[in-house]
């Protein structure tokens, strides 16, 4: 960092002369890269990030290493900030190709924080903290992205320091709930399933849904903590209904890039279904394609170990991401769950079904359960069983429920004849 610094220093002499620009680069996951390939072979990864961004660059432009997966570039000569965005964006296509190791090919991306002279500082340390402020804004909004500074960043950048801290907490103190949204089959008309879904139970805010806070868990690192107390929580839950005599379900838990990507997921799982003397039919992992293309390898490894263990396997929002077919063959899944997006306009007269028409067939093709989310009208839910859908789920069935309702929905509506009545009724 000092290094880095020292080589941008001297260009405080030109601030104000010119417009210049200060990036702060970070590669998106990286620590994912070291703990899975070792620190050998994401110190060359660095090495030919660095060649590649230096080729978007032009003479007299500066790139230095900031630290760990961090660079830092100075951009001179910038007449307007699309300048700045035109080499931005050509830094992010720059890895779009795979980098190979081993002959395995890896693809990573990166999130980039904007700031500009004079608007956004007047010395390089100004320039970086906005920068650097930008960048975490850039993260938060999907990653893999460029961000201009702008009035609110460094407002949002402390809204997220507070809320990283408060994450802190909550795991040590216990602060997240556990929803459960029923999955209906449409061959027995029985729920078979739900879906865990996380909440945080804030001691001021309130109770905060996902997109609220798991962001910021991922750009921490936070987030393989969370994800191991939502399955500790999750298989608790499955052993509280089992003795109270309740009908056997599987849960689903949805557990992030991180979290795949150790090693050790398999052996800690296991030991924690052991720990409630659960079978592992009963737990369901959910992983999205964007997860899983991130290190394409040790996913399947991982799934594969789990899948051998009994342990279900489906991939979320499927349809969403950027996974190719070809991919998709060599993943151990047991069912593909149809994004949302595609249900919520489905109509007999819509172009979503013949998207959904074709998912439900690529299931069928690889011997593949489908699962609809977001179903919300029974007219949807006609056309999805129609076409051979297996499961659905979605608020014309039950929106989350906590465990308390979940039960007395499920004790409620344990008769098929019932269920299905409700549900039209609804």
């Amino acid at each position: 960092m000092v290094k880095a610094l020292e080589q941008l220093k001297p260009l405080n002499n030109r601030l104000d002369s010119r417009m210049l620009a200060v990036c702060f680069v970070d590669l998106d996951h990286f620590k994912a890269i070291n703990d899975t390939l070792g620190h050998a072979v994401g110190d060359q990864l660095l090495q030919q990030v660095a060649r590649r961004i230096s080729g978007c660059l032009k003479e007299g432009d500066i790139v230095a290493r900031w630290g760990g997966d961090e660079f830092t570039l100075m951009l001179q000569n910038i007449q307007s900030t699309e300048d700045v965005a035109k080499v931005a964006q050509r830094v992010l296509n720059s890895l779009r190709e795979p980098f190979v190791f081993n002959h395995q090919a890896f693809r990573i991306t990166m999130s980039i924080g904007i700031a500009l002279t004079p608007s956004h500082g007047q010395d390089v340390e100004t320039l970086l903290k906005n920068a650097d402020a930008a960048m975490y804004d850039a993260k938060h909004q999907g990653r893999n992205n460029y961000k201009l500074h702008s009035s609110v960043t460094i407002g949002k950048a402390l809204d997220q320091l507070i809320l990283t801290n408060d994450l802190h907490k909550a795991v040590d103190q216990n602060e997240f709930v556990l929803h459960y949204q029923p999955q209906l089959d449409l061959q027995t008309g029985r729920v078979t399933a739900a879906e865990a879904l996380i909440r945080w139970q804030h001691p001021h805010k309130g109770l905060l849904m996902p997109g609220e806070f798991i962001a910021t868990a991922e750009v921490t690192g936070q987030i393989s903590a969370i994800d191991e107390w939502v399955i500790r929580a999750a298989c608790a839950q499955i052993r509280s209904w089992q003795n109270r005599g309740n009908p056997l379900l599987r849960i689903a838990v949805n557990l992030s890039a991180q979290t795949i990507q150790q090693k050790n997921l398999p052996k800690k799982i296991a030991q924690i279904l052991l720990e409630h003397r659960l079978d592992s039919s009963q737990l369901e992992i959910e992983i999205t394609e964007r997860v899983v293309m991130q290190d394409i390898p040790a996913a399947i490894s991982t799934l594969q170990e789990l899948k051998d263990m009994g342990i279900y396997i489906s991939m979320d929002d499927f349809g969403t991401g950027h996974s190719s077919l070809a991919a998709l063959k060599q993943f151990p899944l047991h069912s593909l769950k149809i994004a949302r997006e595609f249900i919520q306009d489905l109509s007999p007269e819509s172009r979503e079904i013949a998207v959904v028409q074709a998912v439900i067939a690529l299931g069928h093709g690889l011997n593949l359960e489908t699962v609809a989310e977001g179903v919300e009208k029974v007219e949807q839910l006609e056309i999805l069983r129609a076409l051979g859908c297996s499961s659905v789920q979605g608020y014309l069935l039950s929106k989350p429920l906590a465990a308390k309702q979940f039960q007395q929905f499920i004790q409620t509506h344990n008769n098929p004849e019932e269920l299905c009545k409700a549900v039209t009724e609804h």
